[in-house]
């Protein structure tokens, strides 16, 4: 079993590599001061009311978005597996200290929401799936992207993104260094449009036991340089061909 897609565009943000261009200094943060860039990003895009009421991890869902401009009423997915397990923990906290809930906070702190905030911002009306599946919730949502690829072959945008949980939470769970989005316009290997680079990913058995693992900087640092990579990630083996 393979599924393959071709890469229309895409785009990334964490805290050291805000642009596309940057993950080719992937893994060199040597000269990086972090007090240089910042936290979260600006949006300017979005008006400065609306951008102030979202969290962290839709802000950073919505800049990767941005860099990878899809196409309008294009369908998408959204991946995650912490979601806005943040939020969340604030508002449980609030509960614990007797003090009132926000209502923004917690319309905001359901799993689909940079599904749907990402939907309201673009007036985009086509559907949206958000998938969360542990830790192979990357490979899963491109499981999701090739059925619905397979019943529709128009591009459709794919959406992962987490940050790190909650200290409460960090003995249980399995998470990124530092947050993280990385967004793709994906179509069928065979679409007729020119793509920057096609990917495969095979199930991790048909892969063999020399194959080396990888992570998503060396994935998108491969994606910026139009580099080959090889490797597991997320429970399946990857192959990214840039020719």
């Amino acid at each position: 079993m393979h599924l393959k897609f071709s890469i229309l565009s895409w785009g990334a943000w964490s805290p050291h590599y805000q642009q596309a261009s940057e993950w080719l200094n992937w893994p060199d943060r040597a000269s990086d001061d972090p007090a240089l860039k910042p936290a979260v990003p600006k949006l300017a895009h979005i008006p400065a009311m609306q951008r102030r009421r979202l969290s962290k991890l839709t802000k950073i869902i919505l800049e990767a978005v941005h860099q990878c401009a899809p196409n309008e009423q294009c369908r998408s997915i959204f991946a995650s597996q912490h979601g806005e397990i943040n939020r969340t923990i604030s508002l449980l906290n609030d509960i614990v200290d007797g003090a009132p809930l926000s209502p923004t906070g917690f319309s905001q702190s359901v799993h689909n929401t940079a599904s749907g905030i990402f939907s309201i911002f673009s007036h985009n009306r086509a559907a949206s799936t958000s998938i969360a599946a542990g830790n192979n919730t990357f490979s899963q949502a491109f499981i999701e992207a090739f059925a619905q690829l397979h019943a529709n072959p128009e591009p459709l945008l794919l959406v992962y993104a987490d940050e790190p949980v909650p200290q409460v939470y960090s003995q249980f769970a399995s998470q990124p260094e530092w947050p993280i989005a990385i967004a793709f316009v994906l179509a069928p290997a065979d679409y007729q449009q020119d793509a920057l680079a096609t990917i495969k990913l095979t199930p991790a058995a048909l892969a063999g036991n020399n194959a080396e693992q990888l992570n998503y900087g060396e994935l998108l640092a491969s994606l910026a340089a139009k580099k080959q990579l090889t490797g597991l990630l997320s429970g399946w083996h990857w192959e990214l061909n840039c020719d």
